[in-house]
């Protein structure tokens, strides 16, 4: 069975190549045919960059689809913004998308940063920088690898370098990437954080070091607990305790004399309390803390999300005011004040969305409100949240958009129901896709081989071999007689590619209206 197929970014196009050129035709937004070119392929990698291939090789084209830079390869490898990876006969190379040639096609691997590209061949290394355009060896290395900020790591023979560094030979007995600007290195004298440039902002000196989260990090020093953010020149301390500070996972917690005292968050004190007797951590910056004579409460980052009040068991995130709570194996709602909105009397419950949730009390799932009440009865084995009044639900193993009493938005099952960010519903069955409206409604009907909405007025669709463009109104932009479309958002046209002539001469030709330019810039 096919997969749903929903692009984010622009329409990148993989065709076979005929033994001739093909006509491309390129059309503006109001419908109006500007001119034609002939190509293979074109490939629309991002805002204006466009790659074609002919003949006579691959090109980088120009906003009229005249070749501009050869490309010499045979096809796109990797487009990553702002790199074309591009394979030939001999290996792989990159150019940037403004045409500049940065690695000859003769490499096995190539790694990118914004402004630096990192090369292999065998157990050699190159390194490109876009600042000066030239290309350094690095030597021989059991790994090399960029960072997610840029910089370049070597490992040989279980030491760590940073040969870009102001001291490349300078060797480390580890250096470890993390989600943070800097890299967590150790030395024989301890711990300490280095910046992009390869410098410390804090020494190696520290006896263990953790990193917690953003440019944060848990470390230990001789008899002190630490807390350390990264800062460009210099690392800071943002609390320190000589009290015992435990790390569980995501969770960082001070005792004081052996008695639990305060919730951590990654530079500072979350939460001073007397009478905490555990802290369950339920999910990212959320915490089930219990005090004493079993009161509960839910910590957000900001406070109390549901005050220390409550004789519940679990809280769990809620949505509308109302938060899902465990009591004697029951769920039911609190309200921010601790108070007990739903009696706990459901095996289990969602979440609201638009003053509806789902619960169940055997194995299907039904809908209620916001004071309790059945609103639909337990019939189905999975309710998604409800959005703009309708819902996915599933039974048996059919999707069904239904509202949220329960009664069919849609009057049939079908075997997959997508909700696209338009508001749009994308659906398949029986191997054919449409596309429904909010509510339900069919825009496109469950015929088409695939559909792709370019946006909440552009779809371009497929069937039996062919494409074309709709509109939602249900009305042909481009009919269904192409062997590819492309929409260039940047240039605001649309690229077709016939089927019916084949032409040896590459070169574009103006058809009716004047050429498109580019945004300077983009």
């Amino acid at each position: 069975m096919r997969n749903l197929f929903y692009p984010v970014l622009a329409s990148f196009l993989i065709l076979a190549s005929p033994s001739f050129g093909q006509t491309w035709e390129v059309y503006d937004f109001s419908g109006n045919r500007q001119i034609s070119a002939s190509y293979h392929d074109i490939d629309l990698l991002g805002e204006a960059v466009s790659v074609g291939k002919n003949a006579n090789g691959l090109f980088l084209l120009s906003p009229d689809l005249r070749p501009v830079v050869d490309l010499q390869g045979h096809e796109v490898f990797q487009y990553l913004k702002p790199w074309i990876l591009v394979k030939g006969p001999k290996g792989i190379g990159a150019f940037h998308e403004y045409g500049q040639l940065a690695l000859p096609l003769e490499y096995e691997e190539i790694s990118t940063f914004t402004n630096r590209l990192l090369a292999r061949k065998g157990k050699e290394y190159w390194v490109f920088e876009k600042s000066t355009g030239k290309i350094k060896w690095l030597g021989t290395a059991e790994e090399a690898r960029l960072t997610r900020n840029g910089q370049v790591l070597l490992k040989n023979q279980g030491l760590y370098f940073l040969p870009l560094s102001q001291n490349p030979e300078k060797s480390y007995d580890l250096l470890l990437e993390n989600q943070s600007n800097y890299l967590l290195a150790k030395e024989a004298s301890g711990y300490g954080l280095i910046n992009q440039e390869g410098d410390y902002v804090l020494d190696p000196v520290l006896d263990q070091l953790e990193y917690t989260r953003g440019d944060n990090y848990f470390g230990f020093d001789e008899n002190q607990y630490l807390l350390v953010r990264g800062f460009e020149e210099s690392a800071q301390v943002r609390y320190n305790s000589y009290h015992k500070i435990t790390k569980e996972g995501d969770l960082l917690l001070e005792y004081i004399h052996g008695k639990l005292r305060r919730v951590l968050e990654e530079d500072g004190i979350l939460l001073d309390a007397v009478g905490m007797e555990s802290v369950k951590l339920i999910g990212p910056d959320a915490f089930n803390i219990k005090f004493r004579e079993n009161k509960l409460g839910l910590l957000g980052k900001k406070g109390w999300l549901v005050a220390p009040n409550s004789d519940a068991e679990w809280i769990g995130m809620g949505t509308e005011g109302l938060f899902p709570a465990l009591k004697n194996g029951k769920y039911g709602y609190l309200d921010g004040t601790g108070k007990w909105v739903i009696a706990p009397s459901f095996l289990e419950v969602g979440i609201f969305s638009e003053k509806v949730s789902t619960y169940r009390n055997a194995a299907s799932w039904g809908t209620i409100n916001t004071e309790g009440k059945v609103v639909a009865e337990a019939k189905w084995e999975k309710i998604k949240n409800f959005s703009g009044g309708v819902a996915i639900a599933e039974s048996a193993g059919k999707q069904y958009l239904i509202f949220p009493n329960g009664e069919l938005a849609y009057p049939e099952g079908l075997e997959k129901i997508l909700r696209l960010k338009e508001g749009f519903y994308l659906v398949e069955n029986n191997s054919k896709t449409g596309l429904l409206n909010s509510l339900g409604k069919p825009i496109l009907s469950i015929t088409f081989d695939q559909i792709l909405v370019e946006n909440k007025d552009f779809f371009v669709v497929s069937k039996e071999g062919l494409s074309g463009v709709m509109r939602a109104n249900g009305d042909v932009f481009l009919p269904l007689q192409y062997a590819a479309v492309a929409i260039d958002w940047n240039e605001q046209k649309v690229l077709v590619k016939s089927l019916d002539q084949m032409v040896e001469n590459p070169e574009p030709s103006p058809v009716q209206a004047p050429q498109v330019k580019r945004k300077k810039g983009a």
